[in-house]
């Protein structure tokens, strides 16, 4: 649990972001990270436009929906999202992410999003300021920070991002907006520690502090939580 400026205690928002995870073993990967109680499921859909790669895809998504009864929400790397909003809600999806900047009318979308019953979310890449997306500040749930360049596993931390969080932290708390502040991208467990003070609330976990170490995840989660 962290303690926010208002006095309110948050329990971390904890993410498995399924790019990173064993594809040879989706199934059994799922059913570890629901062991270990993850929160949240996270999948990357990317459409080689927007971003310079292809993620996962609907039939990603739909298997690990089969196996879960955990959240999922879907961060859609792509151009036009409101193009393919009722695809993946119709499919389970319980969070959309959209970036502003790929969509004619940001705002009409995260409108569609709640009207088919989802949680709406944005994301914001490193080189975008909070300036840009302000006016939607009111209306989304989530905002999810980007830390590194969105499209790739593996890459290092953008420190100087930290300022933005910072400063969206101090809008929601001077304007009372209701959204979560996520961050996305090289997410350490020093990260964690260090921004969960600072009203980060939800992190997406990859290769930094989940995939690919030598202790089950059922430990990792636990010792993320009590950092």
């Amino acid at each position: 649990m962290i303690i926010l400026g208002r006095g309110i205690k948050v329990k971390k928002i904890l993410c498995a972001s399924m790019m990173c995870a064993n594809f040879n073993s989706l199934q059994e990967e799922v059913e570890a990270l629901d062991k270990a109680n993850v929160d949240i499921y996270h999948i990357d859909i990317m459409d080689g436009n927007y971003v310079p790669n292809f993620g996962m895809g609907l039939q990603d998504f739909e298997s690990i929906k089969k196996t879960t009864t955990k959240k999922l929400d879907v961060h859609l790397m792509i151009n036009n999202p409101s193009q393919h909003i009722n695809l993946f809600i119709d499919k389970g999806a319980d969070i959309v992410y959209i970036h502003p900047d790929a969509d004619v009318h940001p705002a009409r979308t995260i409108d569609l999003i709640k009207v088919k019953g989802a949680k709406a979310g944005i994301a914001i890449n490193p080189g975008i300021p909070i300036s840009a997306v302000e006016p939607l500040l009111n209306i989304v749930d989530y905002v999810l920070i980007m830390t590194v360049n969105p499209g790739f596993a593996g890459q290092m931390y953008l420190s100087y991002v930290d300022e933005k969080i910072l400063k969206l932290g101090e809008l929601r708390r001077k304007r009372d907006y209701k959204f979560s502040i996520m961050i996305d991208g090289a997410i350490s467990p020093d990260k964690i520690a260090n921004l969960s003070p600072k009203g980060v609330e939800g992190f997406i976990l990859g290769t930094s502090s989940l995939f690919g170490k030598d202790k089950d995840y059922s430990t990792i989660i636990n010792n993320l939580r009590n950092l």
